[in-house]
């Protein structure tokens, strides 16, 4: 069965798109820790990170390394933190969080609730920035 990821990448779920390649695909989290929080997916349905070859792996990072300055430059934060925790969803992916302190990254507090609205203005910020 596909994740739900892999129905963001096939547009059976409409997403906030951030970036996008061939390979991989970056939208905004539709219930983010912070505001401008990014998930980064491969487009290749792959459960655990590491269970990617080499060179998907270094690709999936480097895509998320070229995400992270358009957030930083939208959204006031001290930088980007990343996590990869894996659990929640069965497809590899990195959460890109904008922090200004050590909890904006704490996955047990309450999600933020952003109007469909908020977040469609947010990724325009973010990808013309981009």
């Amino acid at each position: 069965m596909a994740s739900i990821f892999t129905k963001i990448i096939n547009g059976e779920i409409p997403s906030h798109k951030i970036a996008e390649n061939e390979n991989f695909l970056a939208f905004l989290d539709v219930m983010p820790l912070v505001e401008g929080h990014v998930l980064v997916v491969p487009k290749k349905e792959i459960d655990y990170i590491f269970d990617m070859s080499a060179g998907e792996f270094k690709e999936l990072w480097s895509f998320a390394q070229s995400i992270a300055p358009a957030i930083e430059k939208v959204i006031p934060c001290k930088r980007i933190g990343i996590a990869v925790i894996g659990l929640e969803v069965p497809h590899a992916h990195i959460h890109l969080v904008p922090l200004n302190r050590v909890g904006d990254i704490n996955f047990s507090q309450t999600k933020m609730t952003i109007s469909q609205e908020q977040l469609a203005l947010t990724a325009e910020r973010i990808r013309a920035a981009f």
